[in-house]
């Protein structure tokens, strides 16, 4: 009953204000538009029957020109469908808008995972102390990433902001305007954006959506749980920043951008304090506490565009801890409330507003540290194995000078590492403290780092850096433990860990994880070198701290996260939890401050509850952990036999769009690792991996293999074990249901065509299968009758958006049918297949 009721609230709050709304494009006076508001719904219809008989996505887009059009050259069919594209993607917007704008009536300040809720079941169970006690050494860190599936430019990430409070107050004249709007601005960028670009796109978000959100929620866990002996520690929610600092991630990253993109973080805080200490003065004009505040903003002023006028984070609360001495002695605290708020979040965001952290692949290090020994001993590297050059340079007194070496990449490297000090003089220590070293699977990857920084002349004491090794391959993730044990041994490095207080975070890859094992050995190996590496830390008197690299679908770590980490038992050390939001999960899940305050919460409360509600907490016992052990094992064999198939990398070389996202304007980083024109498996990056299946609307690596494994044990007639399994293992639950999600939004009938494609209807029929299996073993497995039955309003919103796009999918496929026969204009279909790329991106929201 209560899913009819919040599926009836959503038709009314969004789909009927979809369909009003919606209306209004057919009068826009859109160049070349006026028709496509009469024409869309036939493409629709074309699509949704075609593909149930059968049709392939050419013969459809051909019926449509046929029966609904006079249309005969190929250049008036083309224009007319990127035209379609564009008003699709318009659509699109429209829905977003509406569906944030209705955020908050479909969600309450009490339901369950928000602050208010854990507060009242805390009072009821009496466990109020306990939530205190986690919270005092307990956080949250969201990490932004520039990932290439956020393709809006900035002038549009405007008009969504502004449309989206223009529908929450129904405001139908100015909902039109910036419809209007919206329709005469340009949706693609006229030229790739630079990690800069992309940098300041999500700094805006930073500025106009986190500053609030964060503050806000921090004010609520301050009233909602603060006493006269607690206050909640401001660390409690922490921003991380990859964008600029990650040179794995892109390889246009420089030093020089780092150091940029620093200041952009710093500047950008302190414009937030000046424009909220205007608010501040214009309730707090008492005499004494004005002149004080005037004094602050004046320096803040002064500390945004001269670069000799720094001020630090402690200098402005200071200042502040002045002002409110006078307010309490002198004027009674009154509005005390808005000064302790400011204050707040100046302990929250200090100078440097997120932390921009510094990433790297390990590969690349060690050609660099070759260098580095060759030039400072004067030997070849290849004389010395990789732990004698360790040892040789950890007792040389050499200081490096990036400007002494060749090699364009040594020099960027030494010189991001002298950056580190800069930016934390600038934005202080919270500003840039973590070196992340990608495609971690030795002790050297660790050590090299350290080395560097020595050689780069920080004195032990002086090297204020965690070195964080990223576990992200299966074979990575089987090496972790042997890797830390070493380095929690290494006398070195044991040091430098005293220096870090003894805390060591340890990043691993969901992304990379899924695309090389699977997506249930990928989450099953995950978790159980989280289990080993917490005991072994645990054992060693290291607090660890682990770093999620995820993605926004299942395939890549995303999905229902708050679950996730709900579901992770005591063996798992529960001390932060840390997961990297990527670009269009940003917007998605995090775009506007309703939205991002209700997920920090989910998040924030998801840690606590893990540790504080124990009674309710069921560990995985041996049983269940040999059972899930035995389904990855069958499903990464069932995945290891597909990505084996000849035909796997030609498959999604040729018949999908993997080519195309390097190529589009999205964003600044190429789409795949290594220089080499052949492509091969290991270089693919996992969003255009990830992505590609799902603009073939088939989501391979969000389920392949996981029904096969449930299906063999069912031969066994072991079934009851896996039902026992879900019912009892909230993990398991959740991998489940994450993996029907992917399967939700897939729809194999647009590549029905494919089956008797001479070329590639064999591995077709392979991936159909599988999904069809995959899908009748897991509804059988929760006694659902369809899938994401219990999720009403997530299934709803899915079948929207769905139905926004068909008639996109039908172009896209048309236009990769034709550049597949070599027919007509081949330059015009590309680009027809790349412009079709970013309304299939956003619509799903969790595509890459």
């Amino acid at each position: 009953m209560l899913n009819d009721q919040k599926i009836e609230k959503f038709r009314q709050i969004v789909e009927n204000k979809f369909q009003i709304y919606n209306s209004l494009f057919m009068s826009l006076p859109y160049d070349k538009m006026t028709n496509i508001g009469m024409l869309l719904p036939f493409l629709y219809e074309e699509s949704k029957e075609g593909y149930q008989l059968g049709k392939s996505p050419e013969e459809i887009v051909e019926d449509f020109f046929q029966k609904h059009t006079e249309l005969k050259t190929e250049e008036q069919k083309t224009e007319l469908l990127f035209k379609i594209i564009q008003y699709i993607e318009r659509q699109v917007v429209l829905f977003d808008s509406i569906e944030d704008a209705a955020f908050q009536q479909l969600h309450s300040e009490s339901d369950s995972g928000t602050v208010l809720n854990l507060y009242e079941r805390a009072s009821q169970e009496h466990h109020l102390n306990a939530i205190r006690q986690k919270m005092d050494d307990f956080a949250i860190k969201i990490v932004f990433t520039a990932h290439p599936t956020q393709f809006y430019p900035n002038a549009v990430q405007r008009i969504i902001h502004d449309l989206r409070d223009a529908i929450i107050n129904d405001s139908v004249t100015q909902i039109d305007m910036l419809l209007q709007q919206l329709g005469k601005t340009p949706f693609v960028n006229k030229e790739r954006p630079t990690p800069l670009d992309e940098a300041m796109s999500i700094i805006y978000y930073l500025r106009y959506v986190y500053y609030q959100s964060i503050g806000e929620l921090y004010k609520k866990i301050k009233q909602i749980f603060g006493t006269s002996n607690f206050t909640p520690s401001p660390d409690i929610i922490q921003l991380g920043f990859w964008p600029g600092g990650d040179r794995d991630g892109n390889p246009f990253v420089t030093a020089d951008i780092t150091l940029k993109v620093a200041e952009e973080l710093r500047i950008s805080i302190l414009k937030d304090y000046y424009g909220h200490l205007k608010i501040v003065s214009r309730r707090l004009s008492f005499l004494g506490v004005s002149d004080v505040l005037e004094k602050l903003s004046k320096q803040l002023y002064a500390s945004i565009f001269q670069k000799d006028a720094m001020i630090s984070a402690q200098e402005i609360i200071s200042q502040l801890d002045e002002a409110e001495k006078i307010l309490v002695k002198q004027h009674n605290g009154l509005f005390r409330d808005i000064l302790d708020d400011y204050r707040d979040r100046v302990k929250i965001f200090g100078t440097h507003f997120a932390t921009l952290d510094i990433r790297q692949d390990s590969r690349i290090h060690q050609k660099v540290m070759d260098d580095i020994f060759s030039k400072v001993s004067g030997n070849s590297a290849d004389s010395k194995t990789a732990d004698e050059k360790i040892d040789y340079l950890l007792d040389s007194d050499a200081v490096l000078n990036p400007d002494d070496f060749e090699d364009e990449m040594t020099c960027e490297t030494l010189k991001s590492i002298y950056n580190i000090k800069t930016i934390q003089e600038n934005n202080g220590e919270r500003g840039m403290h973590r070196y992340i070293i990608s495609n971690s699977d030795e002790v050297k990857d660790v050590m090299n780092v350290y080395v560097m920084m020595k050689l780069c002349g920080y004195a032990p004491e002086n090297i204020n850096i965690d070195i964080v090794p990223l576990f992200e391959t299966m074979e990575g993730l089987d090496r972790s433990l042997e890797v830390m044990q070493t380095l929690y041994h290494h006398t070195v490095y044991q040091k430098h860990l005293a220096k870090r207080n003894n805390k060591q975070v340890i990043m691993l890859g969901f992304s990379d994880g899924t695309k090389d094992g699977g997506y249930l050995k990928a989450n099953w190996q995950i978790y159980t070198a989280k289990e080993k590496l917490t005991k072994l830390s645990e054992e060693n008197g290291i607090k660890v701290v682990f770093f999620d690299g995820r993605g926004g679908p299942p395939a890549r770590g995303g999905g229902k996260t708050h679950d996730f980490y709900a579901s992770q038992g005591n063996t798992i050390a529960n001390n932060q939890i840390e997961l990297t939001i990527q670009g269009q999960t940003i917007t998605s899940v995090f775009g506007n401050k309703d939205q991002a305050k209700f997920n920090f919460e989910q998040l924030l409360t998801a840690g606590v509850e893990n540790d504080v509600f124990k009674s309710v907490k069921k560990d995985l016992n041996e049983k269940e952990r040999s059972l899930i052990s035995e389904l990855a094992d069958i499903s990464y064999k069932k995945y290891s036999d597909l990505k084996a198939h000849p035909m796997f990398v030609p498959y999604l070389q040729e018949m999908s769009t993997l080519e195309y996202y390097g190529r589009t304007n999205i964003g600044s980083r190429p789409s795949k690792r290594g220089a080499g024109s052949e492509l091969k498996f290991e270089d693919l990056r996992a969003i255009p991996f990830v992505g590609s299946w799902s603009q073939l609307k088939q989501n391979v690596p969000g389920f392949f293999g996981f029904g096969f494994a449930l299906k063999a044990l069912k031969a066994q007639g072991r079934f009851d074990e896996i039902i026992a399994l879900y019912k009892g293992s909230d993990f398991f639950k959740t991998l489940v249901l994450n993996s029907m999600m992917s399967m939700n939004k897939t729809y194999f009938p647009l590549t029905y065509y494919m089956r008797n494609n001479p070329k590639f209807g064999e591995f077709w029929n392979i991936l159909f299968a599988e999904f069809e299996l995959s899908k009748a073993m897991m509804l059988e497995l929760t006694g659902y009758k369809i899938l994401m039955q219990e999720e009403p309003i997530n299934r709803k919103s899915i079948k929207i958006r769905e139905k926004i796009v068909l008639p996109l999918l039908s172009i896209q496929q048309y236009a990769l049918m034709k550049i597949q026969k070599n027919e007509g204009d081949r330059e015009t279909y590309e680009k027809l297949v790349m412009r079709s790329l970013f309304g299939n991106i956003n619509a799903s929201r969790n595509s890459a």
